[in-house]
């Protein structure tokens, strides 16, 4: 993520953490990475990661209420047996 040199900036909150914590994200940091780096990258992806599922739950109450209205179900082991066949098939295209 690189931020623009007009873009004003802000800082989060400071995190306290155990030593034991600290120590272990220093374990994980890549060859030029800093712990500042690391957290905006963590935060980053969880934001992302948020959004997608805030994103996915609300598909599925606008689809479900849609069924709901229309009636019309997709009954569920129709969509298991349709799962497993996909399964089926990718597990022989890894093999």
């Amino acid at each position: 993520m690189q931020i623009g040199l007009s873009m004003k900036t802000t800082t989060i909150p400071s995190l306290r953490v155990s030593p034991k914590l600290r120590k272990q994200a220093e374990d994980v940091l890549e060859q030029g990475e800093t712990l500042s780096g690391f957290v905006l990258d963590a935060l980053t992806r969880s934001i992302e990661y948020r959004k997608s599922r805030q994103a996915f739950i609300a598909r599925g109450l606008s689809n479900a209420a849609r069924a709901k209205e229309t009636g019309k179900y997709v009954p569920a082991d129709k969509v298991i047996g349709k799962l497993a066949r996909k399964l089926v098939k990718a597990k022989q295209r890894a093999a």
